[in-house]
């Protein structure tokens, strides 16, 4: 006889594993999750985050495949303004080498803002622009 736990089967889950998976309805493991998070530097979480906030933006300003169909301005307008906020409150945490970058995506995002408005906003007052100032192309 042996003292191994078998695997779980098909229908069942490890206790880690979230929602919306095979065994949806257990009680997650937010422990596990903890120890999980508190692992991961807090450059890397910053950035993630930017990068998400970038695409969402990206998307809302219809520079995805099928853009026009998810246009929508007023999204982009938020998700830009959330980007430069966390940019320029994160850049001297992060570091140049990280925040570089960021900050060159953010102003792709806003020109292309300022280029998909009918109406564009005055310099300095674009999404984003209290925090970084007026954008030029």
């Amino acid at each position: 006889m042996s003292d191994a736990v078998p695997s779980p089967g098909p229908d069942e889950t490890r206790p880690a594993e979230t929602a919306g998976g095979p065994g949806a309805g257990r009680a997650p493991d937010f422990d596990a999750a903890t120890r999980d998070i508190a692992d991961v530097p807090a450059v890397e979480v910053i950035t993630t985050v930017a990068v998400h906030l970038m695409s969402a933006a990206a998307v809302n300003l219809g520079l995805a495949e099928e853009g026009e169909q998810h246009k929508d301005l007023d999204e982009a307008r938020k998700l830009i303004q959330a980007l430069a906020g966390l940019v320029t409150a994160s850049a001297t945490e992060i570091g140049s080498y990280h925040a570089a970058p960021l900050r060159d995506g953010l102003k792709s995002l806003q020109l292309a803002f300022r280029e998909a408005s009918v109406v564009p906003d005055e310099p300095g007052q674009g999404p984003g622009e209290k925090f970084t100032g007026p954008v030029y192309g």
